[in-house]
């Protein structure tokens, strides 16, 4: 997923009137200001509401559901290859994102995680705040560039990743610094 693709989802479900915040690797460089490397797909959080009316933008942007479906994360891709990563919330009363996981159980993006803001070829973007994309990163088995993700935070912002992710963050980082 490019810079110029993404903005083209973001033009077109904002022009809706639908927010969403970026995730992931996209999120992360858009707190950055800056894209630091090739991103396979756009994560995106959308309240549950709006999840199928994004489905019908995506649509319309040659996006077809490939897998998933509300209220669970789902996914959709475009005959190019370009992949959308969908993942529904329902805000509560304190402003956290109730995401229902594929096992059933729920997780919580806390209410303040939805402040981030960032930016993608100078354009804001809304995205999760630089805590909760730690607190994303460590709910899932890690590769490099995930351990990169959260050096660059580190540096950047000053959130410290879960001390047991700690060790493999900081030699992400020398390995980069050693190429």
């Amino acid at each position: 997923m490019d810079s110029p693709a993404l903005l083209a989802v973001i033009g077109q479900v904002e022009a809706d009137g639908i927010d969403v915040w970026l995730d992931g690797g996209w999120g992360v460089d858009a707190l950055l200001g800056h894209q630091t490397r090739e991103h396979d797909d756009l994560d995106l959080v959308v309240e549950l509401g709006h999840a199928s009316r994004l489905i019908e933008l995506l649509e319309g942007l040659g996006y077809s559901l490939v897998a998933g479906a509300p209220p669970k994360s789902f996914v959709m891709v475009d005959t190019r290859g370009r992949q959308v990563d969908v993942h529904p919330v329902t805000f509560d009363a304190e402003g956290g994102g109730l995401y229902q996981m594929d096992d059933g159980n729920e997780w919580v993006y806390p209410g303040e995680g939805f402040t981030g803001r960032g930016s993608v070829d100078e354009r804001p973007m809304r995205c999760l705040s630089p805590e909760v994309q730690v607190l994303v990163h460590a709910g899932y088995e890690l590769t490099q560039k995930d351990y990169r993700e959260l050096y660059l935070l580190r540096e950047r912002f000053g959130v410290e990743p879960p001390p047991a992710l700690l060790e493999n963050v900081l030699a992400a980082a020398q390995a980069e610094d050693e190429t």
